[in-house]
């Protein structure tokens, strides 16, 4: 199997330098149609070896990283070339190559066409070059490989937002590579203290230790340096003001997988390092973790609030944006309790938030498209979407994306919310229970704001009138290719809600065992 895993690295790098060679002819248009049809075949094949990891994968001992592969790299450095994965990452692994592939899949019909946009030899190249860095994110295990491929991805997503977004792009993208560069160095930082401290960069030997060799005041320096660089990736409360901007100028594939894949490298890397690694200082910094967690699920909701009311002229892409500083607002909330029970929901939640923020973001796009923008003043006037009368299918996609983000029991968004909400209320040992028990109180106003804002979007744009004139002269409803991409994402939200032993059973023996030191 770990031939695998790293066929999975090296398909979309080798289809990412393929994109640059001559060889799609010199008609710009079929050139471009070949492309695209490469970036459908390569995600295609990636997310085939991502099933075969996961079948292949040991479930009986989720808790051991499999895979593996462990040769010496950089020895002057200690770097090793040291991957693998485990219940923790392997879920994230396949998310990453199922979003990927129906991303490709909608843009074979739906190609961005931003102003003065490149080829889409150009998007292609990019676009599989992001894949790479989202996967090895997931994968490495080491220290400094993890810094590599988390920054593999920044220069994709920045031209993907530069040339193929819409709006005020270019400072969006600029506003997201220097969050993000700058967060990155931060944590590159604490890397380097880790490793300097410990002699190895190697995330399993680290794990293994569980902070021995590192006093207390480094490893409070370190988990607070790699706390800071990953927490603007979540985005946490109050770093996250990059996020709005950069989904609301995105195309929407890069909407996708900016909500869906990046921001839980975030929150995986806050799991797979601080936890096991630095657990002293990690357990110092868990209140102010948690704090922030909190104001940040209600400021999201309450931002959404506003953009939501009539009259406030809210991009609806802008509005899902905050919601996703709500939502992850619980996994963080989750990782701060340090408990099983609240990672495990942190971890959950991550899942769901990709599946039915990817599925939002996707509908979203096609409102704007059918509509021409994405006002909510707009689509929720007289002549406005009304999009149970005129496109049903989009109407009901959109109100059971709603429902299942507000976390309806029954639906994936509930169960990660429950059970981080559940660690906040018997948090680990050492932590104060009032602080946190007030948290799990803000947390659960967090979720009724949640409920009232995605409500009012639901009864504004998919309710009214479909026989006042429309503002557009047709308005199609799902198309064959919508359907392929979406319906995956909607099934697997309520595989998830039903059935959350199928995530649970994988990451429940693997957060134990980096918990107590793995």
């Amino acid at each position: 199997m770990n031939a695998v895993l790293i066929a999975l690295l090296v398909l979309p790098l080798l289809g990412a330098a393929l994109t640059l060679a001559p060889v799609f002819g010199p008609d710009r248009a079929v050139a471009d149609r070949r492309a695209l049809r490469l970036n459908s075949v390569v995600t295609g094949a990636v997310l085939l070896l991502a099933v075969a990891l996961a079948v292949g994968f040991d479930h009986d001992a989720p808790a051991r990283m499999q895979a593996t592969t462990d040769v010496e790299w950089i020895p002057a450095l200690h770097v090793r070339f040291h991957l693998g994965v485990d219940g923790v990452s392997l879920p994230l692994v396949v998310l990453t190559a199922l979003l990927t592939f129906l991303c490709a899949l909608y843009s074979e019909k739906r190609l961005p066409d931003g102003e003065n946009a490149p080829s889409a030899q150009a998007f292609v190249g990019l676009f599989l070059l992001l894949e790479v860095g989202m996967l090895a994110t997931f994968a490495v295990l080491d220290l400094l490989l993890f810094f590599l491929a988390f920054e593999i991805v920044l220069i994709p997503m920045y031209f993907l937002i530069a040339r193929w977004g819409s709006g005020a792009k270019t400072p969006a993208a600029n506003r997201f590579i220097l969050y993000t560069l700058l967060g990155s160095a931060v944590m590159l930082l604490g890397f380097l203290l880790i490793g300097s401290k410990a002699g190895t960069f190697d995330m399993q030997a680290l794990a293994a230790g569980h902070g021995h060799g590192l006093s207390h005041t480094t490893q409070v320096t370190a988990a607070l340096a790699i706390m800071v660089g990953l927490a603007v990736k979540a985005p946490a409360w109050p770093l996250h003001s990059w996020l709005p901007d950069a989904h609301t100028a995105a195309p929407t594939v890069g909407s996708v997988l900016l909500a869906g894949v990046l921001l839980k490298m975030g929150t995986y890397g806050l799991v797979r390092v601080l936890l096991p690694i630095v657990p002293d200082g990690t357990a110092t910094l868990a209140p102010y973790l948690g704090a922030f967690a909190a104001v940040g699920i209600v400021y999201g909701s309450l931002a959404c609030l506003a953009l939501a009311r009539p009259g406030a002229k809210g991009d609806l892409k802008r509005l899902i944006a905050y919601s996703s500083v709500g939502h992850m607002g619980f996994v963080l909330l989750g990782i701060a309790s340090l408990t099983p029970v609240g990672v495990n929901g942190a971890l959950f939640a991550n899942i769901a938030h990709g599946l039915i923020t990817g599925l939002l973001f996707f509908l979203v796009g096609a409102v704007k498209d059918r509509y021409g923008t994405a006002d909510l003043d707009t689509l929720a006037g007289a002549t406005g979407a009304a999009l149970y009368g005129r496109a049903p299918r989009i109407g009901a996609l959109l109100a059971f994306a709603a429902v299942a983000s507000l976390g309806l029991p029954g639906l994936a968004g509930f169960w990660g919310e429950l059970l981080a909400m559940f660690g906040a209320f018997d948090p680990a040992a050492g932590l104060s229970r009032p602080a946190f028990v007030t948290y799990m109180v803000l947390a659960g106003l967090g979720t009724l704001l949640t409920a009232g804002y995605l409500l009012i979007v639901v009864k504004r744009v998919c309710m009214g009138d479909p026989e006042q004139p429309a503002p557009v002269a047709e308005v199609a409803d799902l198309r064959p290719y919508e359907a392929v991409s979406w319906t995956p994402l909607a099934a697997l939200t309520l595989l998830a809600g039903l059935w959350p032993a199928l995530l649970l059973g994988l990451s429940d023996p693997a957060v134990k065992h980096l918990l107590g030191g793995g």
